[in-house]
């Protein structure tokens, strides 16, 4: 069979086909291909680039779950797999997750051609029966097809084999599944579908303010118009209220005032000089008395007479004494 006649046979069996394979999605490969896809068209400036990836997850019997994805790097146009980057980052990945397997691959097109069977061949080398995973841009993707119970641009291929004039060749049968999410799931799409704005408590806290500012803003203005009628003399002065708006207006900060400012400064610069006045008297006091007891220690003595050893020490006593009164006289 040659490559033409190959490209016009189609690669996915009819929908009557059914493939009785329980797949399980979580959102983790969602977000990841859909990120890759967004960053793919932002560098190649392209509305359908090339985009290329591994699925991992788990497998039991039938039952397939998908957890997580990561790139791959492709050679000759996107006709061939790298596989020593692909061996790589398997092998780091099960490091991290020793549970996770390699599951299938996904891409991004309308729909799986020849060139995606091609694909699939190099991936049997890692699982005999890789799952395909198809993102389908949102120009191509009906709104209200239902995927897996989920309006999601997704189709999931579980690949078989078909048996068509003798020959044997590779084929897809599309398989249902459904997205499953745990707590910590939930946590983070719900965080991601608000655009990562820091959580819902902010939002909440801002919102809460911003009614708090404008009830304050509506009811200063009718407390405005309540003053503006009773001045004009169209609504009853009530004495009690306009006391307490005096209260409060006196209360408020009136930085925008320059005469407020301007008493505010010297009455701070007078409390500050005062404060600076009582320093120095203190200071002064306290030299006074050091200056008072080195009189007293340092003045003359009276001659000192006779032999005697108490004699100096009543002299000397009696001198202090005398220098004491005298200089506190």
């Amino acid at each position: 069979m040659s490559a033409m006649e190959t490209d016009e046979l189609p690669v996915v069996l009819p929908s009557s086909t059914t493939s009785g394979l329980s797949l399980a999605l979580h959102p983790l490969p969602i977000l990841n291909i859909s990120e890759h896809l967004t960053r793919m068209r932002l560098q190649t400036r392209s509305s359908l680039p090339f985009v290329l990836g591994a699925l991992l997850g788990t497998q039991n019997g039938r039952e397939v779950e998908i957890v997580n994805s990561f790139e791959l790097a492709v050679e000759n146009d996107g006709e061939s797999v790298n596989q020593a980057f692909l061996v790589t980052r398997k092998e780091l990945y099960k490091q991290v997750f020793p549970s996770l397997e390699f599951i299938g691959w996904y891409t991004v097109a309308e729909r799986p051609t020849a060139k995606h069977i091609a694909l699939h061949d190099q991936f049997i080398v890692y699982s005999s029966t890789p799952l395909l995973l198809v993102m389908q841009p949102s120009t191509l993707f009906t709104s209200g097809t239902e995927i897996g119970g989920q309006s999601l641009p997704l189709k999931a291929y579980e690949p078989t084999i078909e048996i068509r004039d003798r020959k044997s060749r590779s084929v897809f049968i599309e398989a249902s599944f459904s997205v499953e999410t745990g707590e910590a799931e939930r946590i983070a799409v719900d965080w991601t579908a608000k655009g990562g704005e820091g959580g819902t408590s902010l939002e909440g806290h801002l919102q809460t303010q911003r009614a708090a500012v404008k009830m304050l803003h509506d009811r200063i203005l009718l407390l405005v118009k309540y003053v503006s009628e009773a001045i004009a003399g169209s609504a009853k002065k009530d004495h009690a209220t306009l006391r307490a708006l005096s209260a409060l207006i006196a209360s408020l900060p009136a930085s925008e005032n320059r005469g407020f400012r301007e008493e505010f400064d010297t009455e701070y610069e007078d409390v500050q000089l005062t404060a600076y006045l009582a320093s120095l008297t203190k200071s002064s006091n306290i030299l006074n008395e050091l200056v008072d007891r080195h009189l007293i220690l340092t003045s003359p003595r009276e001659e000192r007479g006779g032999g005697g050893g108490s004699g100096p020490r009543r002299r000397g006593l009696m001198g202090r004494q005398g220098d004491f009164d005298r200089f506190h006289m």
